[in-house]
């Protein structure tokens, strides 16, 4: 009980009036950590999904966000990507590239891709055999307590149906506790060959920002959320750190709370 106790302690809840309120906020949020984890270790690992996060970053574009943050420190991975060429129209980095990465003074070599020219597998055991390198030279954390990769922030977003990065209710992937990145290949959701990033992976992060606009998703936060409910367990349940949790909702997805 004593660690449930404290995960709750670490999980704050900000409700805004609009999803333009929100991204404003996550902005703020996005920009102090990156100002942090630059002085105090000299690089920011940050971790992007898909979806609807991408449009929710874009206030950091803007000043004074844009002309302030270390954009040189940023190291971006993403949670999940989908097992297509980069150009492709369902490519998770073409969605990051084109509405934010491309609009920033990052270096391209910092910019952790998978590599789509390999199978779902192929490309899963590479992207952790990178993630092994960078630890290796301190670009990324590794967590003391659990020994898997500690993230500074991990922006995730959420399904209607719970899930997160591609780890859909039900599914046997939700169980895996030791592989750092994983595949599927029968996503329910097209297209169905993903590379993903395990819970274990998600929960070492010293930061996540569960970030959700929109009535569509009110169902799935309304579970999430409440407590005392014995139904199956949805995926964003399983999101519980090792350090701190904070929602990003709009009115629309706080409409059931």
């Amino acid at each position: 009980m004593a660690a449930a106790t404290t995960a709750e302690n670490k999980k704050k809840v900000e409700v805004f009036d609009t999803e333009e309120d929100l991204a404003v906020s996550l902005a703020k949020y996005t920009a102090d950590l990156s100002d942090k984890f630059s002085k105090e270790r000299g690089a920011f690992s940050v971790v992007l999904s898909g979806g609807s996060l991408i449009k929710s970053l874009r206030k950091l574009l803007e000043p004074p966000y844009i002309d302030r943050i270390e954009w040189s420190k940023w190291h971006v991975f993403w949670v999940d990507e989908r097992v297509v060429p980069k150009d492709h129209e369902d490519s998770n980095y073409k969605l990051a590239y084109d509405g934010f990465l491309s609009k920033i003074p990052i270096l391209p070599g910092n910019v952790y891709a998978i590599n789509d020219a390999l199978s779902a597998e192929g490309a899963a055991d590479d992207y952790e055999t990178c993630l092994k390198h960078l630890i290796n030279i301190n670009v990324v954390d590794l967590s003391a307590a659990s020994g898997f990769p500690k993230f500074d922030l991990m922006l995730l977003g959420m399904g209607p149906d719970g899930h997160v990065a591609s780890l859909f209710p039900g599914h046997p992937l939700l169980k895996e506790n030791e592989k750092w990145v994983t595949f599927i290949k029968d996503s329910p959701k097209p297209p169905p060959e993903r590379i993903t990033f395990t819970f274990p992976v998600i929960n070492s992060s010293a930061y996540i920002a569960l970030v959700v606009a929109g009535a569509g998703k009110a169902g799935a936060v309304q579970t999430a959320l409440k407590e005392g409910q014995n139904s199956d367990k949805l995926p964003v349940q399983e999101v519980s750190p090792e350090g701190e949790l904070t929602w990003f909702l709009d009115k629309g997805a706080a409409s059931k709370l």
